[in-house]
């Protein structure tokens, strides 16, 4: 039975190895690169479709042994992927076809497609606003 627990604990964690960039008081930074899926295929070289990119995360909570500069590696749930997935693709998605589908039944092509970048532009304008409470619903842990 140990044996299924810690299968399924490494199922449902996502990891991503990151170096310490500041630490301040409560919180600490860890700067990621993050790879597309591509980057680790051989032919990468040849193909303009790789990219990576750097993130910085922010991680609540002390931790007296890293100083900056330490390799660590950052583990989070999958279920916060999935639900910031959802959140920024998903939900989006299905309010813009619905905005579009209205918006052309009811005034045309250019009122459903203005409609559904309006519908878009408040969405995302309210995530902005509540990245603070949403922030602390998606956090990650250090571990060394």
């Amino acid at each position: 039975m140990h044996e299924f627990e810690c299968i399924m604990s490494r199922i449902e964690t996502i990891k991503h190895d990151g170096i310490v960039e500041s630490i301040d008081a409560g919180k600490v930074t860890v700067r990621i690169l993050q790879a597309s899926a591509c980057s680790s295929c051989s032919a990468r070289q040849l193909c303009r479709s790789s990219e990576s990119k750097e993130k910085l995360i922010e991680v609540r909570g002390d931790y007296p042994t890293l100083h900056v500069g330490d390799s660590v590696t950052l583990q989070g749930s999958v279920r916060q992927g999935l639900r910031a997935s959802l959140l920024a693709y998903i939900v989006p998605l299905i309010l813009m076809v619905v905005a579009l589908f209205y918006g052309t039944h009811l005034n045309g092509e250019a009122a459903g497609a203005l409609a559904a970048l309006l519908v878009l532009a408040i969405y995302y304008g309210g995530l902005y606003l509540l990245r603070n409470k949403l922030g602390k619903q998606f956090e990650f842990s250090i571990t060394n």
